[in-house]
């Protein structure tokens, strides 16, 4: 129909029906036209009512065609109960206290009511239901105790007042069934609200766990796989032999980053599963080392690390590797030193290099920090990164050995 529109022609109406067949309010799911339901209480309503004129015969006007068609109109109006809650409350109220003036039977009538002053109530138009059913109930003293004297049925007198109780007691019960209702889908509207939060919360924390993962292992393998490709080049001709060993570090290295990258796209393919190896930790801190002997950076360490639960051991090891990744790529320094002791209930790991900065900047380009610095947070620690008064650039971190992840 749009695309018709856009070339010029008319909209084809007698393709989708008249213009005013199947319109509806598309940003309300509750605007339906509720047939069935509409259809058993008009049913209910006029059986009721006929079976009641036989219970009540003489007390009341008998039913002729203008009760039946009050029936029909107090229940009809139901059928637009969903789109304008306001007007079906007050029209079948209307309908109603016409029906009881002309003295016709009591019955099923006020089930009309019932169901309107509930759907408003929903709906969030409270005062309207109350208003209503106020309106009719207070039509219905007047009627019953004033008015019966000029409206029919002839010789009718005045109704007891422990009948009006017992109505304004079904009012009552009914607005208060009704707001009871209208509490508890509110209340299930915001549950559904704040799991759909929670789960965006949730996807948005993974997203960033996964990106500071990848982040991280590609950094500092693609880092080494640029030092070893240069010197690889550089002594190609000149020493074949070194050549060799600086294209098997490539090797090697590739071989362990696609694998780790493999982990973190196998957690994405099968959330929940368990992974084929275990996380990294501290305790392949002699490998990092490794890696950046190859790299030509010599890694110094001091101390040893505490038993950590797993995600603090993961986050303490990442953030090395950063740390010496950065001093790669970024520092002329050929030196780093690591130092990890314990403070208390946290761990405090240091890296150290001596300057000076081969770029503008020594710390990186930023992503780097900013994972370190989300992994810290997310365990409840601290990172502090920047240049050191006698040059050279340090990244301090502090983690807990509770971390709130691992609680």
């Amino acid at each position: 129909m749009e695309r018709e529109r856009v070339r010029g022609g008319p909209p084809q109406w007698w393709r989708q029906g008249p213009p005013w067949a199947g319109r509806r309010d598309e940003t309300d799911h509750r605007a339906h036209w509720p047939w069935p339901s509409t259809l058993i209480v008009t049913a209910v309503v006029l059986a009721g009512s006929h079976f009641a004129a036989h219970q009540q015969h003489g007390a009341r006007a008998p039913l002729d065609t203008f009760a039946r068609v009050l029936l029909v109109v107090a229940a009809g109006l139901l059928l637009w109960r969903k789109r304008y809650p306001v007007a079906v409350v007050f029209g079948t109220s209307a309908a109603t206290m016409v029906y009881l003036g002309a003295g016709y039977p009591y019955g099923p009538v006020f089930l009309t009511v019932a169901v309107a002053c509930f759907n408003a109530i929903l709906a969030g138009r409270r005062w309207a239901a109350w208003s209503a059913v106020g309106m009719l109930w207070a039509g219905h003293v007047v009627i019953a105790h004033w008015l019966y004297r000029w409206l029919p049925p002839s010789g009718d007198t005045a109704a007891p007042w422990g009948q009006e109780l017992v109505v304004a007691t079904w009012v009552v019960a009914i607005a208060a069934v009704a707001e009871l209702a209208r509490a508890r889908r509110e209340q299930w509207a915001r549950e559904r609200a704040e799991r759909a939060q929670a789960a965006k919360r949730r996807a948005d924390e993974e997203r960033l766990r996964i990106a500071r993962e990848l982040h991280d292992v590609l950094a500092h393998s693609i880092s080494v796989i640029n030092v070893q490709a240069g010197v690889g080049l550089a002594l190609l001709d000149s020493d074949p032999e070194q050549a060799r060993q600086a294209l098997t570090t490539i090797k090697a290295q590739s071989k362990e980053a696609l694998g780790e990258v493999r982990q973190v796209l196998d957690t994405l393919r099968a959330p929940g599963a368990a992974p084929r190896s275990p996380a990294p930790g501290l305790d392949r801190l002699p490998e990092l080392v490794e890696q950046a002997a190859s790299a030509g950076l010599a890694v110094d360490v001091e101390g040893t690390a505490p038993p950590l639960a797993p995600g603090a051991d993961l986050a303490a090891f990442r953030i090395v590797q950063e740390a010496l990744t950065n001093v790669v790529r970024h520092s002329q320094s050929r030196h780093a030193r690591v130092r990890l002791d314990q403070s208390g209930r946290a761990l405090r790991l240091r890296i150290d290099d001596d300057g000076p900065a081969s770029g503008a900047d020594a710390g990186g380009s930023g992503n780097g920090l900013a994972g370190m610095r989300e992994r810290a947070a997310a365990l409840g620690g601290t990172i502090e990164a920047g240049p050191r008064p006698d040059g050279g650039w340090r990244v301090l971190a502090e983690l807990p050995l509770n971390s709130k992840e691992d609680r």
